[in-house]
């Protein structure tokens, strides 16, 4: 959908809008806004809203605090869940800097870099995403837990799946704000459920994304749930994933797909394949960029562990669904749903075109049994690791160049001097393992 101002103006008085939220998002993936009125429409429009950038993770020093909020039209979305009385709109913004020119620490901006230098190689980026959550109970002050009464599996339905009238909400009110919802459905582990909606091109991806996650959470709020995209909230099950479905077009041809390959792919794919390996440890701090994301990285809850790719097996880092035709396309498995979509898609289509222009040749498929080894069986075999935890992904992303390069130094310094801060904050503590393990017996 294509919107002129006016046309957003006319929309917001016939639809009796009161509040716009103009939407951005910091280096971290979290989402930021400020809420504008009405009568404040026509100056958000015009590119004259400021606001503080020193206050924003990541973004500017104080002395170059004062940023613009520039709306995408495109974006423009009435909250279907908020009162239809002064009903709530929102705008996903570009950020600006003081001089009007574009912010090099707005990951929407990177995002937008690198997508076209795909556009000048006559791509086009399509990006799929299944996002895995859980519903968890608050307690008595309305705060988040991680229980639950639920004991449903994999594609279990109610009443044995206590989630789902709250599925069925946060469906139904993604598609009234145009999204096409291909299957929502319980996942493995008690309380957690997944929906998938349909590709579309990176940046419409990544806002897709951001903005799922919010509706997500509000919807199960209403329901009186609490929505986690944590990656494992909880020990000894199935963590949460943010799987990606990844392809290149050109004027509307998918140009992954080759009949005659044994998976369909076309030589381009394969060489996109090779470079995203090459540079996967690197791109693991944008994929998993928590503490706990590394929780779920390991063997035995069908997450990946190795740097590598398979045709017919659904556990590697990539996979190649069995699709052909016009939904060719690799599968990463890796991210998490706490990345910043619009980091970790640059990142990934940065490293894909590289693989194409240097025409990398991809490794050896995966054997059968090679995502289910431990890491000292797999080095035995000569293969490669994800990092396994957050201090070894920042390592590998700082001996990665080019991904500094493709994020730029300003992001790169910030989000890595922020991640050092989070693994110093949790090497610190004392936990209660450690209480439970020594405290008696030393």
């Amino acid at each position: 959908m294509h919107y002129t101002k006016n046309e957003i103006i006319r929309m917001v008085e016939e639809e009796d809008v009161e509040f716009i939220r103009l939407q951005f998002t910091d280096i971290c993936g979290n989402m930021k806004n400020m809420a504008i009125t009405s009568s404040q429409l026509e100056k958000a429009l015009d590119n004259q809203c400021m606001f503080d950038g020193s206050s924003i993770e990541g973004f500017a020093r104080e002395e170059e605090s004062d940023m613009y909020l520039y709306p995408d039209l495109d974006t423009f979305e009435i909250f279907p869940w908020r009162p239809q009385q002064g009903k709530v709109a929102r705008l996903i913004c570009d950020v600006g800097k003081a001089d009007k020119t574009p912010f090099e620490g707005d990951p929407r901006y990177v995002l937008k870099k690198v997508l076209k230098q795909g556009e000048e190689m006559g791509y086009t980026f399509d990006v799929g995403s299944e996002c895995e959550f859980f519903l968890f109970h608050t307690d008595e002050d309305g705060l988040p837990t991680t229980m639950t009464h639920e004991k449903a599996g994999y594609f279990d339905v109610g009443p044995v799946d206590l989630g789902e009238n709250a599925r069925r909400d946060m469906v139904m009110n993604l598609e009234e704000m145009g999204f096409e919802v291909e299957s929502s459905y319980h996942e493995k582990a008690p309380a957690q459920h997944e929906i998938d909606f349909r590709y579309d091109n990176a940046l419409k991806a990544a806002d897709n994304i951001m903005t799922f996650k919010l509706t997500v959470k509000s919807i199960a709020k209403r329901h009186g749930l609490h929505a986690t995209f944590m990656p494992k909230p909880k020990n000894g099950v199935n963590g949460s994933g943010m799987h990606l479905h990844l392809s290149l077009s050109r004027d509307g041809v998918n140009l992954f797909d080759d009949k005659g390959d044994k998976y369909g792919l076309s030589q381009e794919a394969y060489y996109f394949i090779a470079g995203i390996m090459a540079h996967m440890k690197g791109i693991t701090l944008i994929a998993n960029p928590t503490v706990n994301s590394y929780k779920r990285l390991v063997v035995g809850y069908e997450a990946p562990v190795y740097i590598g790719w398979s045709g017919g097996r659904r556990m590697p880092l990539i996979r190649i669904p069995a699709s052909r035709g016009q939904n060719a396309r690799v599968e990463l498995r890796s991210p998490d749903p706490v990345a910043n979509p619009y980091l970790l898609l640059a990142a990934c289509l940065a490293a894909g075109l590289e693989g194409i222009r240097q025409k990398m040749k991809v490794p050896q498929e995966m054997e059968k049994d090679d995502c289910v080894m431990d890491r000292e069986e797999a080095e035995k075999k000569g293969m490669e690791c994800l990092p396994g935890n957050l201090q070894q992904a920042i390592s590998e992303f700082e001996k990665d160049t080019f991904l500094q390069e493709v994020l730029g130094e300003h992001i790169s310094s910030k989000y890595v001097k922020h991640k050092k801060a989070e693994w110093d904050s949790y090497h610190n503590q004392i936990s209660d393992w450690e209480i439970n393990e020594y405290l008696y017996r030393l």
